[in-house]
């Protein structure tokens, strides 16, 4: 072969070799720009671990579609698995479908004698909320671990999708169009693609980020024609449900606190965490967030127990009130240690100055994740000097000091050293503006919604949301309401949807459309449980018709969830 031919052939050849690195090249680059459907795309994107988002994706998976479960946090179930053991929902026999199926794991996680290891089972004496009847297979008190166990025990039972530590970018972490969601996108750098989508969180991060219309605080009471909401300086404190009102507690001063640093000086400034701005008109709305605190779970087994320690910084006039109201006359004991197995208790607020941190939550709900993280800490100082205060503060009753001294945080329950868990109670934060507003009327069979998800049945509960001087210039607190509701009454499946114009593929169960005093009714972790359940199947269901879910036919609807034992009406205990 001659040199000219030879050199001919090593041109072809090269050509061809540039051509085919061309063809690969561009073949990886276009592959690499691309999403991944196999595990980057689903049927339902959950964003929220709570318990509304675990009973969205056992639901989701049952009905056959791709679902993957996105927490924000290292801990999965919220509330439910952060210290609140003691089930509040009025009458549980409203509660049926996946809800009713944890409760049930958890007497089945009691059991199980091994469960059972700081005391007998036996010794164990609740105060009531055990069973709703006689012979009734479930359970509704419970450690946090149990909770968390049987969550676990349900994740990989039903084969869930869950990512851990995913927070959504909240500033440009959303891909929509035509009011329809077709991505989420995490700080991770994680995006995740979905024909529908739940926000199951409680603060409304991924509701607010699509565009969809909501609210903070309380409304007037003229929004809605209600006659329980806006400010109230006439205490509302009326046996619930089922319930004595928190235990008969006003959650006031006594007559006659002074507010001021120097008692009887004002020129001396007001105490800490008091509204210099008074309270406000009667019956007119706000921004107030009805108060935060921690759920503490305590024991007095001294082999579980981490004593309570003084925080460091420790401001004695934090506590001042405290101290002045007992000298003023308080008799009550300031918490409610509602006992839960193992020696151990679900506590809450109770009396005027108590776990709640009033006035000191405001800016949470549209707060950065930095900034709720702030919030969340100054909370957990607060109720730490708090314990501290009174277990050891001379200026506190002795009986009130010796009993609060036996107890202490737990060893075996939460991540951290000093025994506190990370989850705040969030009692309320944003509420959606949708398609239906549930009100006061609702909450008192007035208003009977024609499109049941699922049912309520707690009193319409406030917790204090400012405190402030009065006319005689004492200190008082304001926002604590406790107001019966006759019955169980049915939740609209409109209150989880969206307005159409704003977003079509979402649902929102635990930020619901419902004024500020509805939501107090309402948002109870059961009931969340239920609208989880309910949300995933109009998810599903409408995924199956290729519809918008504020088009899915609600009589379909309806059948699913009587197929899958949830309950959507009242006829008296079931």
């Amino acid at each position: 072969m001659s040199a000219r031919a030879t050199k001919r052939n090593l041109t072809t050849t090269n050509k061809l070799f540039i051509y085919l690195f061309c063809v690969l090249t561009s073949i990886i680059l276009s592959t690499a720009c691309q999403p991944t459907p196999d595990n980057s795309s689903y049927d339902l994107v959950i964003y929220g671990g709570t318990s509304a988002g675990i009973t969205a994706a056992i639901q989701a998976k049952r009905m056959d579609k791709s679902v993957i479960l996105l927490e924000p946090s290292s801990r999965i179930g919220g509330l439910t698995t952060g210290g609140l053991g003691q089930t509040d929902i009025g009458n549980k026999a409203a509660i049926g479908g996946i809800s009713r199926e944890f409760y049930e794991g958890i007497k089945s996680y009691y059991d199980e004698p091994t469960n059972w290891k700081w005391q007998n089972r036996e010794e164990y004496k609740d105060g009531g909320q055990t069973r709703t009847k006689a012979g009734e297979n479930s359970m509704w008190t419970f450690e946090p671990s149990a909770a968390l166990t049987v969550y676990q025990q349900f994740i990989e039972t039903n084969g869930i999708e869950l990512v851990y530590n995913q927070k959504l970018d909240r500033s440009k972490g959303i891909e929509k169009s035509d009011g329809k969601i077709s991505s989420i996108s995490m700080l991770s750098g994680e995006v995740y693609h979905g024909k529908m989508f739940i926000d199951a969180t409680y603060e409304g991060d991924l509701m607010a980020l699509a565009g969809v219309s909501y609210t903070i605080g309380r409304e007037s009471n003229d929004t809605y024609q209600e006659t329980q909401n806006g400010v109230n300086t006439t205490i509302i404190d009326t046996t619930m449900t089922g319930y004595p009102a928190r235990n008969g507690i006003n959650h006031n001063f006594v007559d006659g606190v002074d507010p001021y640093v120097v008692q009887g000086d004002p020129d001396s400034g007001l105490l800490p965490f008091i509204n210099p701005n008074g309270p406000g008109e009667e019956g007119i709305g706000d921004r107030h967030v009805q108060a935060y605190c921690f759920r503490m779970c305590l024991t007095d087994h001294p082999d579980n127990r981490v004593p309570f320690s003084q925080p460091n910084p420790y401001n004695e006039l934090e506590y001042e009130l405290l101290l002045r109201n007992f000298e003023a006359g308080e008799e009550g004991f300031p918490w409610i240690n509602s006992k839960m197995p193992n020696r151990k208790t679900d506590t809450n607020n109770r009396t005027a100055f108590s776990t709640d941190f009033i006035g000191q939550n405001y800016n949470y709900p549209e707060a950065t994740y930095e900034e709720r993280e702030k919030i969340i800490e100054a909370h957990r100082q607060y109720q730490k000097g708090l314990m501290w205060t009174l277990a050891n503060h001379p200026r506190v009753p002795e009986h009130i000091r010796s009993e609060v001294a036996r107890w202490g945080t737990c060893k075996d329950e939460f991540e951290r050293e000093d025994g506190w868990q990370q989850q705040l109670y969030i009692r309320e934060a944003r509420r959606m503006i949708g398609e239906y507003v549930m009100t006061q009327h609702n909450c008192e069979g007035l208003t009977v919604a024609e499109d049941p998800i699922g049912m309520a049945a707690y009193g319409m509960d406030s917790h204090n949301t400012q405190r402030y001087v009065n006319a005689a210039g004492f200190v008082k607190n304001e926002g604590n309401v406790e107001a019966k509701v006759k019955e169980p009454y049915p939740i609209s499946y409109r209150s989880i949807l969206p307005k159409q114009s704003e977003c079509t593929n979402l649902l929102v169960p635990i930020c619901v459309s419902a004024s500020h005093i509805a939501f107090g009714s309402i948002r109870m972790e059961p009931v969340f449980m239920v609208l989880g359940q309910s949300a995933a199947t109009a998810a599903c269901l409408s995924i199956n018709e290729g519809i918008a879910v504020q088009d899915l036919d609600y009589q379909v609807l309806q059948k699913q969830l009587l197929e899958d034992k949830q309950r959507l009406s009242w006829t008296g205990n079931q």
